[in-house]
């Protein structure tokens, strides 16, 4: 392997080098994450007229967000691993190519139960983004610069979901709902081609400088054998910190799912909103997502700087502060106006997306290197098992309670998950040794 790489670095050894290359990576891949969410929030902002055009109840639309979910749920631990196996640029590659065509697929369903296939086929598909996340930035960043790096690749995650509304209306007032998924997936495959052409491990890249290449290397663990998909799942389930990490994840995915799927049809049945009225408003909790994920290393910087937090101890500061910014869910529940709730839930968007970002920087921070994309699919797995339970019970009470009790309970679960991360990852002795480490 060893004679492979130095044998690619100098037949490369002519091209231009890039500065910063590292950043243009993440942001190749925060590109790839922006297509993702376009594609998977093409569903919830169509919901209204699919329920009509396929004759779905809303229990039934339910079950093909579920089957999304399940799938989500299912295949992040083994696209992590496939990923920390073949690399990120052929696991990502080839999950990508699936979730696009499946897309262009939903073009001709003709019934709720053959969306549902579908939708679980592309959820397979897309649960290789949690997991190419953390493998993004192991592979191209120091240790120091990662809470930054990572609170920048979150935006990925929620910038697709911001700019779905005006894509999804511009395609389907030209094309209908079945053109608009087409398009949705056509999109997916150019940024395909994009990924093959210009993505390379920072080994192996033409483009990387050796000084830069020594600075992503200046800090991180030495590479390690890498194990079978099973053994690898027992080393991580055998870690108390997994579950400081795990449980949070559990307590928060479902305020992002109703932000994805649920949100337009909130609007639609308890705000009287039309689909045009939802495209002017639905996008506005995904930019305050935005700016959580981009403030959220920051946020890790000033609990350092501020109040001399560890590494570690910062990252769970940021995720508790997030907490806190989720009460504003609660409130969704007693405001008569729809542009305060719209306000409530974007404060809800920000502070999520704050926990979302540090979660997934306490898996690069705690976990070897060629762990990493198995731990956080796993991760994300228990995730997607709250956001998946979480959906049907909406389909089986939304119709007869309405979604305010919803809102209160999502306003009060971060705050349960940052007891687990304060007591299962927070670090209390020796503060300033490990932060020379």
């Amino acid at each position: 392997m060893t004679i492979e790489i130095n044998t690619e670095t100098t037949a490369v050894a002519g091209r231009r080098k890039i500065k910063a290359l590292r950043w243009w990576m993440l942001a190749l891949f925060l590109l790839g994450v922006t297509v993702n969410y376009v594609t998977r929030n093409s569903l919830g902002l169509l919901a209204a007229e699919l329920k009509t055009s396929l004759n779905m109840t809303t229990e039934q639309y339910s079950y093909i967000v579920a089957a999304f979910q399940a799938a989500y749920t299912i295949f992040q631990p083994l696209c992590g691993w496939l990923i920390d196996v073949i690399g990120l640029k052929l696991g990502f590659l080839i999950c990508a190519s699936i979730w696009a065509v499946v897309c262009m697929l939903h073009a001709g369903a003709g019934s709720w139960i053959q969306l549902a296939v579908l939708r679980f086929f592309m959820g397979s598909a897309e649960a290789a983004a949690t997991p190419a996340n953390a493998k993004a930035i192991s592979d191209w960043f120091p240790r120091k610069e990662r809470p930054v790096a990572a609170g920048w690749a979150g935006v990925g995650f929620s910038i697709g979901a911001m700019l779905a509304p005006p894509i999804i209306l511009v395609a389907h007032l030209s094309f209908g709902w079945r053109g608009a998924f087409l398009f949705c997936g056509v999109l997916s495959m150019l940024w395909v081609l994009l990924w093959w052409k210009f993505y390379h491990s920072p080994e192996t890249h033409p483009n990387l400088s050796k000084d830069e290449l020594a600075l992503i290397r200046s800090d991180n663990e030495p590479q390690q054998t890498r194990l079978p998909f099973i053994k690898s799942l027992k080393i991580v389930c055998k870690n108390k910190k997994f579950y400081g990490i795990a449980i949070p994840a559990f307590l928060a995915e479902p305020a992002w799912a109703v932000f994805s799927f649920w949100v337009p049809l909130y609007l639609a049945n308890e705000r009287g909103m039309d689909l045009k009225h939802i495209v002017m408003f639905a996008w506005l909790p995904f930019l305050a997502a935005d700016l959580g994920s981009i403030a959220s290393g920051y946020l890790t910087t000033l609990y350092r700087k501020v109040f001399g937090c560890t590494r570690i101890n910062s990252i769970v500061a940021s995720s508790v502060t997030g907490a806190f910014m989720m009460l504003s869910l609660a409130l969704v529940a007693v405001t008569k106006s729809p542009y305060a709730a719209i306000a409530l839930i974007s404060i809800g968007g920000f502070g999520h997306q704050v926990i979302s970002c540090m979660l997934s920087a306490v898996v690069v921070e705690t976990f070897d290197k060629h762990q990493v994309a198995t731990v956080n699919g796993m991760r994300g797995s228990s995730a997607w098992i709250a956001s998946f339970l979480f959906s049907l019970l909406i389909g089986a009470v939304a119709d007869k309670m309405g979604f305010n009790p919803l809102f209160i309970a999502m306003g009060f679960f971060d705050l349960i998950g940052a007891v687990f991360l304060i007591a299962l990852i927070a670090e209390r002795r020796n503060p300033a040794k490990r932060e020379s480490v």
